[in-house]
């Protein structure tokens, strides 16, 4: 994973913010009508929040104003597709690898939108990790924005801080291996939410756990002090007993397994390459691993011994998703393109699906595994019918960066989150579903 400053990020980021459509505004009305962030993150009160009701009358889904500004939204979706410069560790590897991957026509309705809320606005900090947007319900979101890691209920539309991490972040609970003397200004990277368990990555190596029926903070520790510490990815699942665990990526080529229910460290995977991102099969068995590398790894879960290379991108991978039918799993990667994989006949990938504008920086399945979404680093997130074969789409489409992506258990909800100065906000789309049934009783 790159080194690019968080400073770095910024001037990037800025270079496609939705603020520039605000300037036109302000040139032909002279006076800004959407402010952009305050110090403290707040949203001025003329941002108001958007309805499906209100987007079936025509509103935009972000409530930008089109109708009042010098450009259509036709135009500037042009001058994005344009303009917006896809980051490569590996020159050109978007278009080699886009020779091999089909086109899936879009037209197909899986989610519906439902409701855009810029009370909270989902932030990021490196511009390669897309991890930090969960679900554990239909109404219950956890997100980083600035520096808080907020719960988000979508049920009332009330936020509740829960760390606070520009401050002192320490453990209330005493555990052997744990830092009690915390953390200061902790800058997160990743972040995971399962059930009760929240664990936050640092950009040193910080690990952060707080599990949400508990008070205070329950584990502090560092994963390495190589200068190389940052935490790329975090993944909580349940051991072989039912315990819960959680697998930590990181830049210092290091994967690490931490049991929960004893607080320790009781495993760690060597690598020769930084490891942006892992994937454990349903059965625990085997283990997706990506990184600073073309090629990924399915390893054997317990002695981490190598099973297969996985050939066929050609750029470093961030994302990786399996399939709840413990055959099938993607990977997502810097040459535009999603891979979908079977453990079945390893040669070669099932499908090489493309997105639109760069990276793919998210992948992840429905618990039901009907459907697969990938999301890219700005404006566009796909979802696939995993039945048809990924032949068929719905395309989502608006504007800023993704911060996250992420299906509610039960299917029911999808969240995006959007980091934009002015547009920042949590979209959440509803499952369409075909209740025929009740036909027969009109």
């Amino acid at each position: 994973m790159s080194q690019l400053a968080h400073d770095d990020f910024e001037e990037m980021a800025d270079e496609y913010d939705m603020s520039d459509v605000d300037d036109d505004m302000e040139d032909e009305y002279g006076a800004r009508i959407i402010a952009s962030d305050s110090d403290d993150g707040e949203q001025p009160d003329r941002m108001t929040d958007t309805t499906a009701a209100e987007a079936r009358r025509g509103k935009d889904v972000q409530g930008i104003p089109w109708e009042r500004l010098s450009i259509t939204r036709e135009k500037y979706r042009q001058t994005r597709l344009q303009q917006y410069k896809n980051y490569e560790n590996v020159p050109n590897s978007g278009e080699e690898s886009l020779k091999e991957s089909k086109h899936i026509e879009k037209g197909a309705i899986y989610y519906d939108f439902h409701h855009n809320t810029r009370s909270v606005k989902s932030t990021i900090l490196h511009f390669q990790l897309r991890n930090l947007v969960w679900a554990t319900s239909k109404h219950d979101v956890y997100l980083m924005s600035h520096h808080s890691v907020l719960h988000w209920s979508a049920l009332t539309s009330e936020k509740k801080e829960l760390i606070d991490v520009q401050g002192h972040v320490a453990p209330s609970e005493k555990h052997p291996g744990s830092l009690l003397e915390g953390f200061y200004q902790t800058q997160v990277s990743t972040l995971a939410v399962k059930d009760n368990l929240l664990v936050a990555g640092g950009f040193q190596g910080e690990i952060i756990c707080k599990f949400l029926d508990r008070e205070g903070i329950s584990y502090c520790c560092r994963t390495t002090f190589d200068e190389n510490a940052i935490t790329n990815a975090i993944e909580i699942y349940n051991g072989p007993s039912g315990g819960v665990h959680f697998m930590a990526s990181n830049n210092d080529s290091g994967v690490r397994v931490f049991d929960m229910e004893r607080f320790f460290l009781c495993k760690t995977f060597r690598f020769d390459w930084p490891v942006n991102h892992t994937a454990l099969s349903p059965d625990g068995k085997l283990l997706v691993v990506v990184g600073d590398n073309p090629e990924a790894l399915l390893l054997d879960s317990t002695s981490g011994k190598t099973i297969h290379e996985l050939k066929g991108h050609v750029d470093f991978s961030f994302a990786s998703a399996w399939n709840p039918d413990g055959f099938t799993f993607a990977t997502g990667n810097q040459d535009k393109t999603c891979r979908v994989w079977d453990t079945r006949n390893l040669s070669k990938s099932v499908t090489v699906l493309r997105g639109n504008l760069g990276a793919i920086r998210s992948v992840r399945f429905t618990s039901d595994g009907r459907y697969m979404a990938m999301a890219e680093p700005a404006d566009f997130v796909h979802i696939f019918d995993v039945a048809s074969g990924y032949n068929e789409r719905q395309e989502m489409d608006f504007f800023g960066e993704i911060s996250g992506i992420s299906f509610s258990p039960d299917t029911e909800a999808l969240f995006i989150g959007v980091w934009d100065r002015s547009y920042g906000s949590l979209l959440q789309y509803n499952r369409r579903r075909s209740y025929s049934y009740l036909d027969s009783l009109i």
